[in-house]
């Protein structure tokens, strides 16, 4: 609680950070403010970025340019980075969210509570070298990857983030990969130099992608790669 005091007035603001519910100028404020930082927490904190390489990956590895467009892409990522983390943001909800709004925990409670959850799941997702690498930096010393800060956490989970990407398209690729070596032997074989082989092999690869369901399998292994 803040008082300003001029003139035999006062102006009381309330932070939030006593036992009760939360006036409703705070909670404009803290709603334009997360809508505001919406697109950094989501890349920063979710399975965004993994997942965006993935099916980024994937369309090159097709050989398509612009389909499926950017716009998809980063639609289908959203979606699916919503699904994964829809258990830890029910628990953030739970445990500090609602506590806080019905005036059971303070700003400084519910934050702390807040993080637990969030930092469970990115450490579920976050190699011990990139940990290492963080907290060294941040000239940490944890006992336990869970008493790490939240500021060496997230760029730890982000370089992991981009390496399972990486790994994954990675597989992808290859039998794309394999296609395109076979068309491109067999035109030199019968003397076919003008025509790219990449225009010959693209039709062998949609048609592999859509037998297999390619996009199902792709989208199957990501969620278990969160899991």
């Amino acid at each position: 609680m803040m008082s300003l005091l001029a003139a035999g007035s006062s102006i009381n603001i309330n932070l939030g950070n006593s036992l009760h519910k939360p006036s409703s100028s705070i909670m404009i404020i803290i709603g334009l403010t997360l809508l505001a930082v919406a697109p950094s927490l989501l890349i920063l904190l979710t399975g965004f970025t993994r997942i965006v390489i993935v099916f980024g990956l994937t369309r090159q590895a097709l050989g398509l340019q612009s389909i499926p467009p950017n716009q998809v892409i980063a639609g289908l990522a959203l979606i699916f980075s919503l699904f994964i983390m829809a258990p830890t943001l029910n628990q953030m909800n739970h445990d500090a969210l609602q506590p806080y709004l019905h005036g059971q925990k303070t700003v400084t409670q519910a934050y702390d509570a807040a993080q637990g959850p969030l930092k469970t799941w990115m450490l579920k997702q976050t190699g011990a070298e990139e940990l290492a690498l963080t907290t060294a930096v941040d000239k940490e010393h944890p006992t336990k990857p869970q008493d790490a800060s939240i500021g060496a956490i997230i760029p730890a989970f982000l370089l992991s983030e981009l390496k399972s990407g990486f790994i994954i398209g990675f597989v992808i690729f290859i039998p794309f990969l394999i296609i395109d070596l076979v068309v491109s032997s067999t035109l030199m074989s019968m003397g076919v130099v003008m025509l790219p082989p990449t225009l010959v092999s693209l039709p062998f690869k949609l048609l592999l992608f859509v037998m297999v369901d390619g996009w199902v399998l792709i989208t199957h292994s990501l969620v278990a790669s969160f899991q």
